[in-house]
């Protein structure tokens, strides 16, 4: 039987994900209020955050900048979580 969590970014119940995403208390919460869905959609919020700002996932001050960009997104908390400043999503060709 799928797991179910109250899902922060889908405000809905919804099937969560299978293990911990992410090192640290910041991914056992994130485990918990997060579905499978709603990661998905960080993880395509984290592909534009990094193209975006040009980061270097190598770097340890990345890890940090990523983690501030996933408390915003998931819990609303501090500046960060929003698209990046100046962002436009490209338009879908018909």
């Amino acid at each position: 039987m799928a797991r179910i969590v109250e899902c922060v970014v889908l405000k809905t119940q919804a099937e969560g994900m299978e293990s911990v995403p992410h090192p640290g208390e910041l991914g056992i919460r994130i485990y918990e209020n997060v579905s499978a869905e709603g990661w998905k959609q960080w993880l395509d919020r984290l592909t534009t955050i990094i193209n975006e700002n040009s980061l270097n996932t190598a770097d340890p001050r990345t890890l940090q900048l990523i983690e501030e960009h996933m408390q915003g997104f998931f819990f609303a908390e501090g500046d960060k979580g929003g698209e990046p400043e100046g962002f436009q999503q490209a338009k879908k060709k018909k």
